[in-house]
């Protein structure tokens, strides 16, 4: 009987975590240690966005990073201003580590200048990336 009572214990807490890890996933928000980080072209690799910058952190055998690659780029050919830069996270460890991305797709949202105003993890959806571009600009 105890082993039962355990295996329901263990199926529950599991559940529980299952369902608040599927509700943050692809959440764009506001981190605190993102305060103050800029990135600059150099870094990046490429030019920045008049407005915005959308930077996604991908790595080679990440599904969800394709799709993510498609969002962004529908949202940057839509939104005047915005580029969409895509990282091969396993190519830039440097840049990971100073801006600890933990998993792909990772997402930041860069203002003009640079300035990390925003971060996703997992497939962000279209209408909260566009959101996050009216609070960067």
């Amino acid at each position: 009987m105890t082993g039962l009572v355990v295996c329901l214990a263990v199926l529950a807490a599991t559940s529980v975590f299952g369902v608040l890890h599927r509700r943050r996933s692809g959440r764009v928000r506001v981190r605190g240690r993102d305060e103050g980080k800029r990135i600059g072209a150099a870094e990046l690799g490429a030019e920045r966005g008049e407005r915005a910058t959308l930077v996604q952190f991908s790595s080679a055998f990440c599904a969800p990073c394709r799709a993510t690659r498609r969002v962004l780029g529908e949202v940057a050919g839509v939104v005047p201003g915005v580029t969409h830069i895509e990282i091969d996270a396993e190519a830039r460890l440097d840049l990971v580590r100073a801006l600890d991305i933990l998993k792909t797709p990772t997402v930041l949202v860069l203002d003009a200048d640079g300035r990390v105003v925003r971060r996703a993890t997992g497939l962000p959806r279209k209408a909260d990336v566009i959101a996050a571009l009216g609070e960067a600009v």
